[in-house]
């Protein structure tokens, strides 16, 4: 990978590609939400030049509640103007490294979603982004997607830092235990979609960490490590009602990207490492 344009740089997981591009030596331009407006096509035309042989794209509406009052703002933004950048990108030859979700899938299955499910999300986020795979890959763009889930990391907004804090001042935390997924160390995220792109990889991948397990079992973990006094206590869904509805099992089928990579780091050790990591800051 070289001559990289990055966007959404500021993001938890731009964040994550940024360190790893310099990490690696990688030539690359990063974009912040201030720099770029990705709906403005032609902001994007003046980073996306020609020369440019991939373009990761971080940026994305990411409030799963309000985009169930903002669909027409998330379909722009996880829509319209990825299809636009999708364009844009097979315009000046360069490949395209885009993110996307569980939340494309309905919940409704028994065994993990293989890349090739049909989509049939719940809730106005999981269409906004299944509408910018759609787009994708009907520019003809060559292109890399990579689905991924419940993300956390050693800095930003997550699930993982807030019960954290929750677990170092409260004596119970009530957690749901009724959806299952598998958590994602956002650092390991950018540094296995690399392999990927280095191996000549294209199409859909997932790629998360290892196992599976429920937010109840996540916050369980995570309050074990920081605080093993706070008491974590599994509840239903229907005891903290959301505006958007979440799939009760969104576990991805990994094996593709295992295929490619190797077995994929368990999330305990991930999770375990993230605090550290955060600890360390």
């Amino acid at each position: 990978m070289r001559n990289v344009v990055l966007l959404g740089a500021d993001g938890m997981l731009g964040r994550c590609w940024d360190e790893l591009l310099e990490a690696r030596g990688i030539a690359h331009v990063a974009t912040t939400i201030d720099d770029l407006d990705i709906t403005d096509s032609s902001a994007v035309e003046g980073v996306v030049k020609p020369g440019t042989e991939w373009v990761i794209n971080c940026a994305a509406y990411t409030l799963v509640d309000d985009a169930e009052t903002h669909a027409d703002l998330a379909n722009e933004v996880n829509g319209h103007a990825v299809g636009r950048l999708a364009k844009r990108c097979k315009a000046v030859g360069a490949k395209l490294l885009h993110y996307s979700t569980d939340y494309v899938f309905d919940g409704t299955a028994t065994e993990p979603y293989r890349t090739d499910h049909p989509r049939n999300p719940v809730n106005a986020y999981g269409h906004s982004k299944a509408l910018g795979e759609e787009l994708i890959q009907e520019s003809g763009v060559e292109h890399l997607l990579v689905r991924s889930s419940w993300l956390y990391a050693p800095w930003a907004k997550n699930f993982v830092l807030t019960i954290r804090a929750l677990s170092e001042s409260r004596e119970e935390l009530r957690v749901v235990d009724d959806q299952r997924g598998r958590p994602t160390d956002s650092r390991r995220l950018a540094e296995v979609s690399l392999a990927l792109a280095d191996h000549g990889c294209s199409g859909v991948f997932h790629v998360t960490d290892g196992g599976e397990c429920s937010w109840f079992e996540l916050a369980s973990l995570v309050a074990e490590v920081t605080n093993p006094s706070c008491r974590v206590v599994p509840c239903g869904s229907d005891e903290y009602p959301r505006p958007a509805p979440r799939p009760a099992y969104s576990v991805l089928d990994i094996s593709a990207a295992e295929e490619v990579v190797g077995p994929l780091i368990p999330w305990q050790e991930r999770v375990r490492d993230a605090l550290a990591a955060f600890a360390r800051a």
